[in-house]
């Protein structure tokens, strides 16, 4: 079982598809206010993996541990349904690559963000729209569009809604499966930003899953490179990407650079 002050812990993590491994024996810690890059080509398991570890699909084989507020270590596959649902709603949040998949579109930008306070707790409609009001700020949304359904807003503006969506209930870990995927290149560098600094702000963990190094750079701590379901590296990201040592990962860095 995982250490006292480790968040996540992951044991020997398995899952096939038929012939596929998507995931091979994948065993590693996570730690509280810790951002956690997977990287990897498309087919690598990486998405599989993240599924995994958010609780949307069960492995084959392994451990997923999460030590909970009062420091309570439980697989998490030895839940219930209800309580993981739960904990989806409450110290988890989900960062979709389509924000379409992770926003109520029949409902307002404003009820999109109070629904997820309403989830822990929060009744008193007045103090539910201010800190509905707070967050559209924060995520550099038009206070005005407040009353507006997420339909009506741009893929950028849809990105930062559910961000701020997941974020304002005060998770303890927020997976991500490729935030600025699919955005112009200059609505992606200002969503990194502000993914940066709202993370850096809030200490909550983050693992991301991203093809794009520029992006694991960014924003993680720490790298790790999966091939074929199997993590090939791990390790800090800045030493990963500036002095890879397996093949594969030296391959990923050598084709960012030479583009």
């Amino acid at each position: 079982m995982p250490d006292d002050d480790v968040l996540l812990h992951v044991e020997h993590v398995s899952k096939t598809f038929g012939e596929i491994h998507a995931c091979d024996d994948v065993s590693f810690d996570l730690w509280p206010g810790e951002v956690l890059g997977i990287v990897g080509e498309s087919g690598s398991g990486k998405t599989t993996l993240l599924k995994c570890l958010a609780g949307r699909e069960e492995p084959d084989s392994g451990l997923i541990s999460y030590t909970n507020r009062r420091g309570e270590a439980s697989d998490i596959f030895a839940m219930s349904e209800p309580e993981r649902r739960m904990l989806a709603r409450t110290d988890w949040g989900f960062v979709h690559q389509n924000p379409r998949d992770g926003l109520r579109l029949d409902i307002t930008a404003g009820g999109n963000i109070g629904e997820r306070l309403m989830m822990v707790g929060a009744r008193h409609y007045g103090n539910i729209r201010e800190e509905a009001e707070t967050w559209m700020n924060r995520v550099e949304l038009e206070f005005g569009r407040i009353d507006s359904p997420p339909r009506t807003f741009s893929g950028g503006m849809q990105q930062r809604l559910q961000i701020a969506r997941n974020l304002v209930s005060g998770p303890r870990l927020v997976f991500m499966d490729e935030p600025t995927g699919g955005l112009d290149v200059s609505v992606q560098a200002r969503l990194l930003d502000l993914l940066r600094e709202l993370v850096r702000e809030l200490q909550v963990a983050v693992v991301i899953v991203t093809h794009d190094l520029a992006v694991a750079r960014l924003l993680s701590d720490r790298l790790m490179v999966m091939r074929r379901g199997a993590v090939v590296e791990s390790g800090l990201t800045d030493q990963v990407l500036d002095d890879p040592q397996h093949e594969y990962s030296q391959l990923l860095v050598s084709s960012i650079l030479q583009v």
